[in-house]
């Protein structure tokens, strides 16, 4: 039986992709410290493909040579992403890590572009991403900096890989075929690291919740947005992520933002606002 693909326009798809990630954040959060970061990502990451397997049921003998050459390093920078990231955290306070990773997108976003406007919102956004990371703590760790750095690579090369398949592939067969190669990637990390041995039915349980709102929904949705949008577009729309991260913090850990962090929000969704405006169809 054909999967049907789901019809939502490509701007509310990132929006909602970055709300869920933001919700399985805060599972994570739970998570992090009982299970390790290797251990966490690969659940998060082993569940999602075995949802995304099931659910799109890809035919792998019918993907041609040519998507093979796209698919495997997406989804081998998809999991590598989510893995050095979560190494990141481990070291780095995580809005500096959020910060340092959007460095990759935002190279993205430079990259290849030839108007002026283009440039403006990008550097709004990246003004609004320095504005909310503690640049005022001395003390950071250098390994966790260069983690975050190298999540940040990963991330630039999901999106221009993401780009490319969309345009040849079923977005559900894509993003499915390649969290398995994700998945392929993490696991090893995952039982090396002996934090899977603390795996518990109420983890699991979380984990899946973890794996639906962090992986299989939002990468669904941004391989839609994918299709449709630049990748520079959507690399600045996708730096709402660390305003919706203080955003929620806000809500659901009762953490308030500071006046830098205000600032932070205005500027970036000034520039995602902006992008989506004068972006060429």
């Amino acid at each position: 039986m054909k999967n049907k693909d789901f019809n939502i326009p490509a701007i509310p798809a990132v929006l909602l992709a970055i709300l869920s990630v933001q919700c399985g954040a805060a599972i994570a959060k739970t998570l992090f410290p009982a299970l390790g970061a290797a251990a966490t990502a690969s659940i998060r990451i082993g569940v999602s493909a075995v949802i995304l397997l099931i659910a799109y049921r890809p035919n792998l003998k019918q993907i041609t040579p040519q998507q093979w050459k796209i698919i495997v390093p997406y989804g081998l920078s998809l999991g590598a992403m989510n893995l050095v990231f979560y190494y990141a955290i481990e070291r780095i306070p995580i809005g500096l890590a959020v910060t340092l990773e959007f460095i990759g997108p935002l190279l993205v976003a430079i990259i290849g572009s030839k108007r002026l406007i283009d440039y403006c919102w990008v550097l709004l956004a990246a003004i609004g991403i320095l504005l909310i990371a503690p640049w005022n703590n001395t003390k950071i760790d250098s390994i966790g900096v260069v983690f975050a750095l190298l999540a940040g690579a990963f991330w630039a090369a999901y999106i221009v890989l993401g780009g490319k398949i969309s345009k040849i592939m079923n977005s559900g067969q894509a993003v499915s075929t390649g969290m398995l190669f994700a998945g392929i990637l993490i696991l090893p990390f995952g039982f090396f690291t002996n934090g899977l041995a603390n795996l518990t039915p109420t983890f699991l349980g979380m984990g899946i919740a973890l794996a639906l709102l962090s992986s299989a929904i939002p990468f669904t949705l941004e391989m839609k947005a994918l299709g449709q949008l630049p990748p520079r577009t959507f690399s600045i729309l996708m730096s709402l992520e660390p305003a919706a991260a203080s955003i929620c913090a806000f809500i659901f850990l009762h953490e308030k933002l500071s006046f830098y962090e205000i600032l932070a929000v205005i500027c970036v969704v000034i520039a995602s606002a902006g992008s989506t405006l004068t972006a060429k169809k």
